[in-house]
């Protein structure tokens, strides 16, 4: 398949989109000084190409009760059995992320939990999965940086 080219309206659209996936087409096309067809065009060969992949909604955790996050390294009795603890992790709601990693960990977990004993719950329901030897938890002070944005101008930079 052929890399699809972006060009700098793309480049704009995608920023805007970042920044508010809700963001109308109108608003889009008028800040652009473009139809809101060209831009619903883009977005849709950005759509098939395989750039866009749907949009996503950004909740406010703490506003829900959820501020508390830790980090979960979990060590597995057999690396074999990696599957089988992860379909087990996906039942458990509280965890956000799952990563199969190298090095110390076979499985490293983010979760959102109410309070330290909700995490320690959380963390006790992955420990209690057949096939996991131990974890270790790290445990999350404040998200310092999570930008989306500096990465998708260094890859535009890099085109």
């Amino acid at each position: 398949m052929a890399k699809f080219k972006l060009d700098e309206i793309d480049h704009q659209i995608l920023d805007m989109l970042i920044d508010n996936t809700r963001v109308p087409f109108t608003d889009i096309a008028k800040k652009l000084v473009i139809s809101a067809g060209t831009v619903h065009v883009r977005v849709k060969k950005m759509e098939d190409a395989g750039i866009i992949k749907g949009s996503s909604l950004t909740l406010d955790y703490k506003q829900l009760g959820y501020s508390f996050i830790a980090y979960v390294g979990v060590f597995l009795q057999k690396t074999s059995q990696t599957k089988f603890v992860l379909e087990r992790i996906n039942e458990i709601p509280y965890v956000t992320v799952a990563h199969i990693t190298t090095g110390k960990f076979n499985v490293f977990c983010k979760i959102r939990a109410k309070n330290t004993e909700h995490a320690k719950e959380v963390i006790f329901m992955i420990d209690d999965i057949e096939g996991v030897y131990r974890t270790e938890t790290m445990i999350s002070l404040e998200e310092s940086l999570n930008d989306k944005k500096r990465l998708m101008h260094s890859i535009f930079n890099e085109m």
